[in-house]
């Protein structure tokens, strides 16, 4: 209907990547229990995992994406989960207040890890005929706004800061704007030609995102001794959608943004069928 145009997707996704997701962030990591909730193990099997199987989903896209705007965008797509809206929710209704706070500081961990990857993996691609200059790419990563929440917002949850209610009142609204605000500019990317043109990427990262991920590393972990709500939060976060960050960054520094509209789509509709599928298992198997 023309409602929404080339102009209000460029302003809300610039609008979600640089205030509204930032607080979202900020507000998750600032109220959460640090100490409470903190396990060293938990953290490092994840950093470990979602270093390894990005290693391995870039060199396979690059044996048969041509498109240097397409690589990033599958990259992205294929490894990004929607922890910090779809995890935390789904923690809360699994473990209540103490599956939230465990959440959260797993989300304090992933953020900025997801964040420096898809950089490095949306900036890499586009620049191959040009020298990266190492000093250009930190400096990029340092200026991620999504990574600033995390630098401020930690130190508050480590010594236990409270927040000041204008603080927490103001971030909750710009908070609760993320989700429909992305949404919406994700849906008036779409279209039923551009799912067409870039279907066969889409079902790819789609099939690595919502089944091969969750299940190689959810049974890593089983193997590595997490159990009941430890291996239950991880597999969540593997078995997440892809992030609507991916898009917003996509956006913004010049890749497929179709092609992460599309996976998003794709991902967040199939992930209510997987998703739902592994909490059944981890359930009939006795985990949670």
């Amino acid at each position: 209907m023309g409602l929404i145009n080339v102009e209000f997707i460029n302003i809300s996704s610039k609008l979600v990547f640089t205030i509204t997701l930032p607080a979202l962030v900020f507000m998750s990591v600032a109220q959460t229990d640090f100490h409470a909730v903190f396990n060293p193990g938990q953290l490092g099997y994840v950093l470990i995992g979602t270093l390894v199987t990005y290693v391995l989903i870039w060199l396979a896209a690059y044996h048969w994406i041509k498109k240097p705007t397409d690589i990033g965008a599958f990259i992205q797509g294929a490894f990004r989960s929607n922890f910090g809206i779809i995890g935390l929710a789904v923690s809360f209704n699994l473990f209540g207040n103490n599956g939230l706070a465990q959440a959260s500081l797993l989300l304090a961990l992933v953020i900025p890890l997801y964040n420096i990857l898809a950089i490095i993996c949306l900036t890499v691609p586009l620049r191959s005929n040009q020298s990266v200059k190492l000093s250009s790419m930190l400096t990029e990563i340092l200026k991620n706004p999504l990574i600033l929440a995390v630098i401020f917002s930690l130190p508050l949850s480590y010594f236990s800061v409270p927040l000041p209610e204008v603080v927490s009142t103001t971030g909750r609204y710009f908070a609760n704007l993320t989700l429909p605000l992305a949404l919406l500019a994700i849906g008036g990317t779409l279209n039923l030609k551009s799912l067409k043109d870039t279907s066969y990427q889409a079902f790819w990262a789609t099939s690595i995102k919502l089944i091969l991920l969750p299940l190689v590393l959810t049974s890593g972990a089983w193997i590595m001794g997490f159990r009941g709500q430890d291996l239950t939060i991880m597999m969540v976060l593997f078995a997440c959608p892809t992030a609507a960050a991916s898009f917003v960054m996509a956006k913004t520094m010049g890749s497929n943004a179709e092609l992460s509209a599309n996976i998003i789509l794709t991902t967040t509709l199939g992930s209510v069928l997987t998703l739902s599928v592994a909490i059944y298992l981890v359930r009939l198997l006795g985990v949670v």
